[in-house]
């Protein structure tokens, strides 16, 4: 008889880290639920700033993808609710992958998610087009140059000492009109501008990214997405428009060209709406 380890006992430790490391790390929808709740955001607030219908969020965050219709819908909805709550996608994308199937095809998704841009059909020269033109042209110089002849023989009348009719366009004290100002373009510039037919809103991310919403005043959608540190939209509507500032802390709005000075809190989700008369005096 033999004193010592079994065969048993000398066999090799199998290697269990890697068991655990898998053990601790948290769902995909869990992580989400976590990331959006450390944001201070609701199910509404996503399905606003991203469109992802509630229904899906939830069923994500349940880690429920069924609902979403596919493996390469399940990827874009988990990329967008990802980039929502301020997480690197790629980490979960490759967990949906390892716990779900292999890689997608290799069809790029960015058309199931955006607007399918369509190509301009390019078309010939209309000759038809030119030939209206170039005549329109001509009878237009025949026309301008029978006026300037009328206006040479009233001219010369009046030198020989006829007496001019009296109209207050020939009165040289009748002042010239002016011209129409031009519509501002709803761009940066708009704010110098601040019409007081419209209402102007100008939201920069001064302190850092933010989700944005922006609407009119029909509810038509203006801006909906990340507004990254430094950058700036303008807004302009005949009438009304409504925001959703998901990091209301780090915005910097100014309304009608003047600063609004409330003091929103970091990581604050604020519903805003401005029309033509604000901000309010006092």
């Amino acid at each position: 008889m033999s004193i010592g380890n079994s065969p048993e006992d000398e066999r090799p430790f199998e290697d269990v880290s890697e068991d655990v490391s898998e053990e601790a790390r948290p769902s995909i929808g869990r992580a989400l639920q976590q990331a959006r709740i450390a944001a201070g955001l609701t199910v509404d607030d996503i399905t606003s700033a991203t469109r992802v219908r509630i229904a899906i969020v939830h069923a994500i965050e349940a880690d429920d993808f069924a609902p979403c219709g596919g493996d390469v819908y399940a990827r874009g909805h988990i990329r967008t609710l990802a980039r929502a709550v301020r997480l690197d996608p790629a980490p979960l994308i490759e967990q949906y992958t390892a716990e779900h199937g292999g890689d997608p095809a290799p069809t790029p998704t960015a058309p199931l998610f955006e607007a399918e841009r369509i190509r301009p059909e390019r078309r010939g020269p209309n000759w038809t087009a030119a030939m209206v033109a170039a005549i329109v042209a001509v009878i237009g110089f025949v026309g301008f140059t029978m006026v300037r002849d009328d206006d040479g023989g009233s001219q010369a009348n009046v030198a020989e000492g006829a007496t001019p009719a009296t109209s207050e366009s020939a009165s040289p004290s009748a002042e010239p009109e002016k011209p129409a100002d031009p519509k501002p373009d709803p761009t940066d510039s708009a704010i110098a501008a601040a019409p007081r037919d419209k209402v102007t809103v100008q939201v920069s991310a001064t302190d850092g990214p933010s989700w944005i919403s922006a609407k009119d005043h029909n509810g038509r959608l203006l801006f909906d997405g990340l507004l990254k540190q430094g950058e700036t939209k303008t807004f302009q509507d005949n009438s009304k428009i409504d925001l959703v500032l998901g990091d209301a802390g780090a915005i910097q709005l100014y309304v009608n060209g003047k600063k609004i000075e409330d003091d929103f809190q970091p990581r604050a989700v604020e519903r805003l709406t401005y029309t033509k008369g604000d901000p309010q005096v006092g």
